[in-house]
């Protein structure tokens, strides 16, 4: 780092120090609370939100609203992270893969966690508010669903479809966006991604199925219990027939077919990993949905080329 650069930079953390010496000792705490160190769920929401915004353009959308776009998914999956440690923050204490998040062992306590989504939904909703009326009334929407997906897991075994509902809402601000109006085949992507999040979310589960069964805490890894590899299989074909008929209505041609394949051999991949339903080798078979989101939206950028 130059040293002008350098000075700058010290001058700064000086100065917010000085004024704001009880937020800045807590900034490492806040970016373990947005998950900075674990970008798979932004990643996860990235590149279906982004495919779709490449649809509805029919190309490049334009750095305008890629930006708003790219900023937007990364600004409101922290938010989420925020509310989901806000609400479980009497649950992430006694599950060993969540017990040293910074609510569960006291960094950060709750109000601290409110004040960091309410201040991340407010730089969400100016950053939706540079697009239009309709994405604005899509966005209002969106943020209900991600405030009640965290308490979805007391009442009922299916908060990832709550989950799907959230990740998938993006596709349709981004066709609202772009192309004023929503499509058949915009809802065929909203569908597909929720069949898709709802499946890698179960794979999610999986690792603390066990832990969530002695606290309470619901699940569709608990709901499909023996058959929940059988039903993730279901959905992840699912998933990829409703892609395949969105490419169809879309007229996307081979390139996507092709990702469309590549996809499906991870999710075959998938399938091996979880055989034994070894958590380890759970969390690893979600964290490979990464590349199925990033292999089909590059089916979609090469298909517009």
């Amino acid at each position: 780092m130059p040293n002008s650069i350098q000075s700058v930079y010290s001058n700064l953390v000086s100065w917010l120090k000085t004024r704001f010496p009880e937020t800045t000792d807590k900034l490492p705490a806040y970016a373990e609370l947005i998950r900075l160190d674990k970008p798979i769920g932004i990643l996860l929401l990235l590149w279906p939100t982004i495919g779709a915004l490449w649809i509805a353009a029919e190309g490049f959308p334009g750095f305008y609203l890629f930006t708003i776009f790219v900023l937007g998914t990364g600004v409101m999956r922290s938010a989420g992270c925020c509310i989901n440690d806000f609400a479980d923050s009497e649950i992430d204490g006694n599950v060993e893969r969540t017990m040293n998040r910074p609510l569960a062992r006291g960094t950060l306590n709750r109000k601290d966690a409110l004040n960091c989504f309410l201040v991340l939904s407010l730089i969400g909703f100016l950053l939706v508010l540079m697009t239009n009326l309709s994405t604005v009334l899509l966005a209002a929407g969106a943020l209900c669903v991600i405030a009640i997906y965290p308490f979805m897991k007391r009442y009922t075994n299916l908060p990832q479809v709550v989950l799907g509902i959230a990740f998938s809402w993006g596709i349709l601000m981004a066709f609202t966006a772009q192309a004023k109006s929503l499509s058949a085949a915009a809802m065929l992507l909203f569908i597909a991604n929720t069949l898709w999040t709802i499946a890698y979310d179960t794979q999610y589960a999986m690792v603390d199925r066990e832990f969530d069964k002695k606290i309470g805490v619901k699940s569709t890894a608990i709901l499909f219990d023996d058959a929940d590899r059988v039903v993730i299989g279901v959905l992840q074909a699912m998933f990829i027939a409703a892609m395949y008929l969105a490419g169809q209505r879309l007229a996307l041609g081979g390139i996507f077919h092709s990702a469309l394949l590549s996809a499906s051999f991870l999710l075959i991949y998938q399938q091996i990993l979880i055989r034994e339903r070894a958590p380890d080798q759970c969390f690893k078979a979600f964290l490979n949905n990464n590349w199925v989101g990033a292999v089909i939206f590059v089916g979609i950028l090469l298909s517009y080329l």
